[in-house]
């Protein structure tokens, strides 16, 4: 029998993610970003959230989608991977679900053009509703770790 997790759901388009709660942090709305030169274009930049500097990742650029104008339902998602805090940009976070274990499958190759290396698999919720795994510490893989540890210096 699996265990029972709580996952925060977000938006990417039309297709809804989810990431262990014991990961995130917090939950921001937008805030302004200071862009950091020489850094992959999905980088957008650093946050200082109470005092902290952040390093802020746009989720639609890191996995090849179009990139959007952020809205009023933008929202920032803080993070913890591998002792480091990392924000997320995504289009919206809504819920905040309790999931077993047991009703996450493997990922199959690509989910939305997202390859799998990225996703710790897709989880049924209830009849109809697929919700995407992140796996994140391969969305933030270990040379882009290093050089993101670089900008909070």
């Amino acid at each position: 029998m699996g265990e029972e997790i709580k996952v925060i759901v977000f938006k990417l388009g039309e297709e809804e993610y989810g990431i262990e709660v014991d990961k995130v942090q917090t939950i921001e709305r937008m805030m302004p970003i200071t862009r950091v030169p020489k850094t992959y274009a999905f980088v957008k930049g650093v946050i200082n959230l109470r005092g902290v500097v952040i390093p802020v990742i746009n989720l639609r650029g890191r996995f090849g989608l179009d990139e959007v104008e952020a809205t009023d339902q933008t929202r920032v998602i803080i993070v913890a991977v591998n002792d480091m805090q990392v924000g997320f940009i995504v289009d919206s976070a809504s819920d905040v679900i309790d999931l077993n274990t047991d009703s996450i499958d493997s990922p199959p190759e690509v989910v939305g053009g997202i390859k799998a290396k990225y996703l710790r698999g897709v989880a049924k919720v209830g009849e109809e509703r697929l919700l995407v795994m992140l796996n994140l510490s391969e969305v933030l893989n270990k040379s882009e770790i290093i050089q993101l540890e670089g900008l909070e210096e």
